[in-house]
């Protein structure tokens, strides 16, 4: 199996490390993985989230997109022959802007070899709220739009489901970003009904194994005091690997340290089938 992480960070993201480049690769390379895919958050439209200062760590913005793509051919270059360094964007599903991701795969999608396709936004109070910036801020704008969090998750794997099907018309390779970061804050909010993650998961199978799309398998469910265990369950990689759907380790890396966390437990649950 190649030893591959498909889902990285960057000094362009303004919510984790500003280390350079060059020390997550010589991590990655340390750790012994021949494939490193960098998956920096792409500019989002202007006001999405009404919050301007968490706006500002969101995303990049458009006038920054040519200069990432820029910084990523160059850490091709520099360590080709000593790990693949594939370029990649974790691009979000946006509901109700579609035609701006359009727009911006159109003039930049034929640079990309890796699309990470993630869900973070759900429409709630005052417009969309991210699902992943706190447990506090989750139950003001979401769990009070929604009512409940079996609601919630309802609306969340509806979300993921669109994003799987606009993942499937892209060219490069593409995967369903941490497929269950709704359970993000699981131990500080309500109880989301375990029958209604694993039907809604199960529903989701068909689906990619028809649509091309993989999985990451994002482990930085693990790193996070509220989830503590990674955003894909194991009888789900299990099933995926029975329709041969790809599944990609992903470290969700937002600083050099966070590279190759937790790939034992993707090796040996993979190893299980």
């Amino acid at each position: 199996m190649l030893k591959w992480d498909g889902h990285t960070h960057t000094r362009y993201c303004y919510h984790g490390s500003d280390a350079k480049q060059e020390l997550y690769l010589d991590r990655a390379i340390e750790l012994g993985f021949q494939r490193y895919t960098i998956s920096e958050h792409p500019p989002l439209p202007v006001g999405w989230i009404d919050d301007p200062k968490l706006m500002d760590e969101l995303a990049m913005s458009m006038d920054e997109l040519l200069g990432y793509l820029a910084y990523v051919k160059e850490m091709k270059a520099k360590y080709e022959g000593k790990i693949e360094v594939t370029i990649g964007l974790e691009i979000d599903y946006l509901p109700g802007a579609s035609s701006f991701t359009e727009e911006l795969l159109e003039k930049w999608g034929n640079e990309l070899e890796d699309v990470v396709y993630s869900v973070h936004y759900l429409p709630g109070v005052g417009g969309m709220r991210c699902i992943d910036f706190t447990a506090a801020d989750f139950r003001q704008h979401l769990l009070a739009h929604y009512g409940t969090m079996d609601e919630v998750a309802n609306e969340y794997y509806n979300h993921v489901e669109a994003a799987i099907r606009e993942a499937a018309k892209l060219p490069m390779r593409k995967r369903i970003g941490h497929i269950n970061l709704i359970e993000k804050f699981r131990t500080e909010l309500p109880e989301i009904s375990e029958e209604l993650i694993r039907r809604r998961l199960e529903a989701l199978l068909p689906l990619l194994e028809s649509s091309g799309v993989g999985v990451d398998v994002n482990m930085a469910g693990m790193r996070v005091a509220t989830c503590g265990k990674p955003y894909v369950p194991a009888w789900f990689l299990a099933e995926c690997t029975k329709r041969g759907i790809a599944c990609v380790y992903g470290s969700d890396s937002h600083k050099p340290e966070q590279v190759g966390f937790g790939y034992e437990w993707f090796e040996e649950t993979m190893a299980r089938g």
